[in-house]
C-alpha cells in the first residue's frame, strides 16, 4: 500500500515538475490539465449534466498539488473542500432531476442571498486571520476571499441557485491579479476565460429558472 501511494506521489511530482512554454512563460503539465478540467466543469454545468462533478473531482486532485508548491496554503485547502462539495452536489443533482428540466435550478430566495453574503465576509474575514498566523499564504486576504468564494458558490451550485454564477464572478475578480502575482500565467488566463463562461451560465440558468417557475405556478393556478 505505502508503494502505492509513493507511485502516485512521484506521478504528481511528475506533473508539476514537467510542462511547455507557452509566450515565454512556462506551464506544468498538473497546471494545464487542472486548468482544462476546470473550465470543462464550468461548460458542463451550464448544461447541467451530472458529468460536472466526477470531472469537478480530477480537476480538484491536480490543482491542490500545484497551489500547494506554489505555497497557496487557501487555494490548496479550498480543493479538500470542494472534494466533499462535490460529492454533495452529485448525490443532490441526482435527487433533482426533472423529466423536461434536467437539474431543476431555481433564485436564491432574499434570506439565501443574505446568508450567503454573510457566509463570505465573515468566512473571509476568518479565513484570512487563520492563513496569516499560519504563515500558510503570501497574500491572505484574497487566497481567503477566493477559498470561502469558491465554497459558497459550490454550496449554491449543488443546491441548485442561480446567484451561485454571480459568486463565481467575484472570485474571478479576485483570482486573476493573484494568480499573475504568483506566477501562475495560464491560470490567470483561465481565469479570464472563466468570466465570459460564468456570465454566459448565469443567463443559461436565469432563464431555466424562469421555465420552471412559470411551470409551477401555472399548475399551481390550475389546481386552485
Amino acid at each position: 500500500m505505502l508503494g502505492a501511494v509513493g507511485r502516485k506521489g512521484r506521478h504528481v511530482n511528475y506533473l508539476l515538475e514537467h510542462g511547455f512554454r507557452v509566450l515565454g512563460q512556462w506551464i506544468s503539465i498538473a497546471e494545464f490539465a487542472g486548468q482544462v478540467f476546470a473550465l470543462a466543469v464550468v461548460f458542463l454545468a451550464q448544461r447541467r449534466t451530472l458529468w460536472t462533478w466526477p470531472v469537478q473531482v480530477g480537476a480538484t486532485v491536480l490543482l491542490f498539488a500545484v497551489y500547494a508548491s506554489a505555497h497557496l496554503g487557501g487555494l490548496a485547502a479550498r480543493q479538500v473542500a470542494i472534494l466533499a462539495i462535490s460529492v454533495y452536489g452529485w448525490w443532490a443533482w441526482t435527487r433533482r432531476k426533472d423529466p423536461v428540466f434536467g437539474v431543476v435550478v431555481r433564485q436564491g430566495r432574499l434570506t439565501e442571498r443574505l446568508v450567503m453574503l454573510g457566509v463570505f465576509v465573515a468566512g473571509t474575514t476568518v479565513m484570512a486571520l487563520v492563513l496569516d498566523a499560519l504563515h500558510a499564504s503570501w497574500a491572505p486576504w484574497p487566497d481567503a476571499a477566493i477559498f470561502v468564494g469558491t465554497l459558497v458558490a459550490f454550496g449554491a451550485q449543488g443546491a441548485g441557485l442561480v446567484e451561485f454564477w454571480l459568486v463565481w464572478l467575484v472570485v474571478d475578480a479576485i483570482g486573476v491579479p493573484l494568480q499573475i502575482s504568483s506566477g501562475l500565467y495560464f491560470s490567470a488566463a483561465i481565469y479570464i476565460v472563466f468570466a465570459g463562461l460564468v456570465v454566459h451560465g448565469w443567463w443559461t440558468w436565469n432563464r431555466s429558472a424562469k421555465r420552471v417557475a412559470a411551470r409551477d405556478h401555472g399548475v399551481m393556478a390550475a389546481s386552485s
